[in-house]
């Protein structure tokens, strides 16, 4: 949950609530409709006085505390103030999440209570959804570069999709930007931090004509490149991404609304190389330079010319995302329906150093060409006074895929060549959903939902092409499922200030395809699909109203086929990552918010995330064992194992939070100053892996101050993250003759102005 909510007036309302802005002057005169979480429009009336002097400081989401879930609900204030503008920021503000960069790229991936897998490829559905404004994005990394404008996020964990969009088992991100206002609003933000990075962004909303109204936004990111290389001086990292997203509202009454909405993303940023940590192949020095700024990173020209970039090339993206979507929903009385169309494409072209040094041994260039066509539909409402609340609706998703791999293996010996590896894929599901609740005596509610998902995709045209030497041609492979997920739960509002809900919900996550550097035709076998049956006991609570909030959820989940990262050897060849099904496992934890304003001007976050996990049952290549027994006897020999009652590797406990003082000054000022921290424990990057097989865990740590005007329309901040400089790994992986880790950031001290009229 997000630590607090200012309350000041209706301008600092309209930031990050677009349709507040019809309050905010007395000469308003109009209702404005906006649409609610139910789909149904509620009217905003005119508001006659304003006190601007006045303060109430509350806690956000009051509304969310009588809702039966674990979902993490954050404001755009305490995205803001807690510098989260990208995905992998979201980590330092919700419990359970772990969210990383895949090699240090654009490209990201989700753990939320553990539950999630590394996909280089991007080519499968993830275990953890992102959905942008109800629109599910089905490869991860076309939300990069689309946080700005945004007016919450909510981070909800566990098995999903019997009230909107698609069914999986780890659950769903969801952003949602700000909407067109009926009354004009604009502003800007301007944030310069360490080494020359810069950040920009701006928006401006109003009414068009009598009924429709629009929002124009966008940002730049430019700089903060922070490793170098110590031999030549050179510098890697920094950031090249403008980004813009328009929306253009009609409601032609008081039940109807029409929204056509697009965004256009560039991103041509460079990204953090690896630091390698162990050579698993060869005999030459690693370069030792730690996780700290330096870093080694080649290209030979003649990769470049293949790739048909400049013989200048660093690791870096070469992305362009675009998409559209129209959303129609009317109020029919005793229900309301929702339509959403939705086409997503991205253009990647993404450079990584793989073996982080200034060799070729595993340097690779991928381009993507991919889009997804979504159509939602679902019609919900309520009846008997507001005792049975229902949704049903359906869900189709098409998309399309073509991915090409380059490698320069040249100063591998074992290899000495370039190859490149392509394929397609194409997929097509359809899914039909509905969720009851009832409302019963003594304030007693029970609620049950079912989904159904018919899922068929194929993996096409993949062909193993070494320059000057063989091509392969696979054969293509096809996977479909037919499951059903559903959820029954029971919640109870036994004090105005506290509920109590128990549940019982069953996740699917179709199968798919390892894809990345295909040897032979085994590798294409599909994995299959992953069920959970997930049990979840939750507490909300406001103790103390506008003094403490507690809540808390315990899990367990119970897994068939759950997905993961293993290992095949090919022999000759080496031991490679393939996602595969672990036959039996489980996980249980829990999290916590804890929200506190105990005296004065103090207001304090705490959210603490604590999971255990193990394998019951998942036989699979023992890489350590097999890497092992190459260095003693330089061959490849696969060493088999049963990893029963093996740790899952996530980390076991994840915590962040916040402390600010608010302290008022005279004439209107205040000041807002503290200390935030993250601390993520270790984490294996391997199955069973220990030593360099685990990362390290961290602890951060950050601070900000924060001026803000009378009038709430301009603030200025003072900040730093890292500000003891730590050195830590974010991620990490292999390549062909390294082990590796992604530095995370260093010290990063910045500041920023906003101004909002």
């Amino acid at each position: 949950m997000a630590p607090f909510g200012l309350w000041v007036s209706p301008w600092a309302q309209a930031r990050t609530d677009p349709q507040a802005a019809v309050n905010t002057a007395a000469s308003a005169t109009e209702p404005a409709t906006a649409v609610g979480k139910t789909g149904k429009p509620t009217t905003a009336r005119s508001v006659t006085h304003v006190n601007v002097e006045a303060r109430r400081y509350d806690f956000p989401f009051p509304a969310a505390q009588h809702e039966p879930d674990a979902t993490t609900r954050l404001s755009a204030d305490l995205l803001r103030n807690r510098d989260v503008t990208t995905l992998r920021g979201l980590e330092r503000v919700a419990p359970n999440l772990t969210m990383q960069s895949i090699n240090g790229t654009a490209s990201t991936n989700f753990y939320l209570r553990g539950v999630g897998f590394n996909d280089f490829t991007q080519n499968n559905m993830p275990p953890v959804l992102t959905y942008m404004d109800d629109v599910a994005y089905a490869y991860p990394s076309m939300s990069n570069g689309l946080m700005f404008d945004l007016a919450d996020v909510a981070v909800e964990p566990g098995p999903v999709g019997t009230k909107h969009g698609q069914s999986t088992t780890g659950g769903e991100v969801r952003m949602r930007t700000n909407d067109p206002t009926s009354t004009w609003h604009y502003g800007a933000m301007e944030d310069i931090a360490s080494y020359a990075r810069s950040r920009s962004e701006a928006y401006i909303s109003g009414p068009l004509a009598k009924g429709w109204s629009f929002r124009l936004a966008g940002q730049t990111r430019q700089g903060g490149g922070w490793q170098y290389n110590p031999t030549n001086g050179a510098h890697l990292g920094d950031a090249d991404l403008w980004a813009l997203r328009g929306k253009l509202r009609w409601q032609p009454n008081d039940r109807t609304t029409v929204q056509l909405g697009g965004h256009f993303v560039q991103d041509n940023s460079q990204v953090v190389t690896a630091v390698p940590v162990y050579r698993l192949v060869g005999s030459q020095a690693l370069p030792g330079f730690g996780l700290g700024r330096q870093a080694e990173w080649s290209s030979r020209p003649e990769f470049s010319s293949l790739v048909g970039r400049g013989s200048n090339l660093k690791p870096s993206e070469h992305n362009q995302y675009w998409g559209a979507d129209l959303r129609i929903i009317h109020d029919f009385g005793p229900a309301t329906f929702t339509a959403i169309s939705a086409f997503e494409t991205e253009r990647q072209g993404e450079y990584t150093d793989q073996d982080g040094t200034a060799r070729a041994q595993a340097d690779t260039y991928r381009t993507i060409d991919s889009n997804v066509f979504t159509q939602e539909a679902r019609l919900n409402g309520a009846a008997l006074h507001g005792r049975l609340n229902w949704v049903v609706g359906a869900y189709y998703q098409r998309s399309r895929m073509d991915q090409r791999f380059f490698f320069d293996y040249t100063d591998y010996a074992a290899r000495g060549y370039m190859m490149a590896t392509s394929f397609g894929m194409k997929q097509e599901s359809v899914s039909e959903f509905g969720h009851v609740s009832y409302r019963l005596p003594h304030n007693v509610t029970i609620w049950a939902g079912l989904l159904h998902e018919l899922d068929d995709r194929g993996i096409t045209g993949l062909t193993s092409q070494i320059f000057g030497g063989a091509t392969r041609v696979f054969t293509p492979e096809n996977t479909a499922a037919n499951q059903f997920a559903g959820q029954v739960g029971v919640s109870w509002q036994f004090l105005p200030q506290a509920l109590l809900y128990y549940k019982m919900s069953k996740g699917f996550k179709p199968g798919g395809f390892s894809a990345n550097n295909t040897q032979v035709q085994a590798q294409l076998d599909p994995f299959k699909p992953e069920t959970v049956l997930t049990y979840e006991l939750g507490l909300k609570s406001d103790p103390i109203p506008g003094r403490l909030r507690l809540n808390g959820a315990a899990f367990y989940n119970d897994f068939h086929n759950q997905q993961v990262v293993g290992t095949v050897l090919i022999p000759n060849f080496g031991p490679l990552s393939e996602i595969t099904n672990a036959p039996k496992s489980e996980s249980w934890g829990f999290e916590a918010t804890l929200e506190a304003h105990p005296f004065g001007h103090l207001y304090m976050t705490q959210n603490i995330g604590w999971q255990r996990g193990n394998f019951q049952n998942f036989p699979n290549v023992d890489r350590a064992a097999t890497n092992a027994y190459y260095k003693a006897h330089n061959v490849w020999r696969a060493i088999e194992r049963n990893f029963n009652g093996v740790d899952n590797g996530s980390p076991k406990l994840t915590l962040n939070g916040d402390a600010t003082w608010r302290q008022p000054l005279p004439t209107g000022f205040r000041l807002d100053l503290g200390p935030d921290w993250q601390y993520r424990g270790s984490q294996a990057i391997a199955v069973g892996g220990t030593g360099f097989y685990r990362l390290p865990p961290y602890f951060l740590l950050g601070a900000h101050v924060t001026l803000h005007s009378p009038s709430q329309l301009w603030d200025v901040t003072v900040y730093a993250r890292n500000i003891l400089n730590r050195h830590y790994a974010e991620s990490g992986g292999m390549a062909t003759t390294t082990y590796f880790y992604i530095p995370g950031e260093p010290r990063f001290i910045g500041g920023r102005i906003s101004c909002h009229f």
